[in-house]
């Protein structure tokens, strides 16, 4: 089948040392999938090398980390100071970008690692998404399980337990949350690529 030209892509681009990273990851790709004409193809920061092309053509870039003492960790920094031939030529200008993060305890320092992610899209140029969900409703029943219930803005936040394995955490309601940041990033690339396309 021949591949169809009007597809908009979207990289996610992502580590994830003992899996739990990569199932939040998987699931802002459901989101992603979820909006019509858009390819969206997970990435780990292992397989960047190979998938250049695919990300130089993505309208949009997700990117997803970790967090370890307090920051990104060393392999995601090392796929970040990959880029600096892109940002020389200001490739990802204009893409849009947007992050996800995951750590073992509900603050982790989990902020700081967006931080570095949004600053990282910023020197590129990129022009931000933010999670666009009001925080889940904690002060009435703190054991509630929804959508952003660590009350994130930025970006999509999870938190994994070290105890429990990437088969059951994040649990689903931080893994819906980065479905609905995989979902909202695709609807924004549309509208960015048919909005540019329209000029």
């Amino acid at each position: 089948m021949a591949e169809d030209i009007n597809m908009v892509k979207v990289s996610i681009i992502y580590h994830s040392g003992r899996g739990h990273t990569k199932r939040q990851a998987e699931f802002v790709l459901q989101g992603v999938q979820s909006v019509e004409s858009i390819e969206g193809k997970l990435i780990s920061v292992e397989e960047v090398q190979d998938n250049w092309d695919f990300i130089a053509d993505s309208a949009a870039i997700i990117f997803g980390s970790p967090t370890y003492m307090g920051t990104i960790s060393a392999p995601f920094k090392i796929f970040m100071d990959s880029t600096s031939k892109v940002w020389m030529k200001q490739g990802w200008k204009d893409k849009i970008a947007a992050g996800f993060v995951n750590s073992g305890w509900p603050s982790g320092d989990k902020l700081n690692t967006m931080m570095q992610i949004f600053i990282f899209a910023a020197q590129h140029g990129m022009v931000w998404v933010s999670l666009g969900l009001i925080p889940g409703d904690l002060q009435k029943d703190p054991e509630k399980k929804e959508l952003n219930r660590l009350g994130s803005f930025i970006g999509s936040m999870s938190m994994s337990p070290f105890s429990e394995s990437a088969e059951t955490a994040p649990p689903e309601c931080d893994c819906e949350t980065a479905r609905h940041l995989g979902k909202r990033v695709a609807g924004a690339a549309l509208r960015w690529e048919n909005g540019k396309n329209s000029q």
